[in-house]
């Protein structure tokens, strides 16, 4: 299959990452250009093409990995206005490693089967470092033949790879997922708000959580900026925070679950959002709640 076209909707901080690491293990790659995009130089160098609209880019391709900000994205890209859906070949797979709502991602993924192709929902964990790398997380969803068809593909930018179950099933684990973890960073933030209240030492406060219960990778990621205020080590903005949470609660209603818990977080992180401070990182939290 290195020899058919991959196509690419969205090369941010994790599609570029995407992009770069199919290239080095050599497939041909194309990519829809807009300006939220990461700069492509150094993609157009090895060889990639650039498509002005979806509708472009998947007249050219076999498979399409869509990475942008969440449903109503992905939404617009396949169904919207050049959107893939208008020139889709027959047996296309769309592969939708964004964050969405797992409502949406059947109806799309109905959608696609409908024009002859097929939608795997493959949510991504871990961070831009690990996308550059080719060493992301999976979690896909969808026919079980089409994901073993499109194996050595997803392996060329992840490490590790979970099948989830049927259409909607990554995304259903993703917001599981992302509730737990941003949850966690929450928590850490707010503790370490309000241990700077309490004059504690934020090296103390880090050494006495990591080595109790408080230990994890989320305080792994969250320590840089306790130390040193640090955000690298969890580069997610507050605003794809708040989304993510807002999701989770959406999924959490729609299934009847408890979600308390979760709409407490996600109002902490929707309040920074509303108070001017989307596009800071999360371990920023702690100075907003201090």
């Amino acid at each position: 299959m290195k020899d058919t076209t991959t196509g690419i909707i969205g090369v941010g901080l994790m599609g570029h990452g995407i992009a770069a690491s199919l290239q080095r293990k050599g497939w041909l790659i194309g990519f829809l250009d807009h300006p939220g995009n990461q700069p492509t130089d150094d993609l157009v160098a090895a060889g990639a093409w650039v498509a002005a609209t979806p509708a472009a880019l998947a007249g050219r391709c076999e498979t399409i990995i869509l990475c942008v900000t969440g449903s109503p994205q992905v939404e617009a890209v396949l169904a919207g206005t050049d959107g893939i859906l208008e020139r889709m070949q027959a047996g296309t797979v769309v592969i939708d490693c964004s964050t969405a709502v797992p409502e949406s991602t059947r109806r799309m993924a109905a959608l696609v089967e409908k024009a002859g192709g097929a939608m795997l929902d493959a949510p991504m964990t871990r961070t831009p470092k690990e996308a550059a790398q080719g060493r992301l997380n999976l979690i896909v969803g969808g026919d079980r033949a089409v994901f073993e068809a499109r194996r050595p593909l997803l392996e060329a930018f992840a490490e590790n790879i979970t099948y989830a179950g049927a259409s909607g099933s990554g995304h259903t684990l993703k917001l599981l997922h992302n509730f737990v973890s941003l949850g966690f960073a929450a928590v850490l933030g707010e503790a370490a708000a309000a241990a700077g209240r309490g004059g504690i030492d934020p090296a103390v406060l880090q050494a006495v959580l990591a080595k109790g219960g408080g230990g994890g990778v989320a305080l792994d990621r969250m320590s840089p900026y306790i130390l040193e205020r640090d955000p690298s080590g969890l580069r997610f903005t507050l605003a794809n925070a708040a989304k993510d949470l807002d999701y989770y609660c959406a999924m959490a209603d729609h299934l009847g679950a408890a979600a308390a818990i979760a709409r407490a977080i996600r109002d902490t992180y929707q309040g920074t959002v509303d108070s001017g401070e989307a596009s800071r990182l999360v371990p920023e939290l702690i100075d907003l709640l201090g």
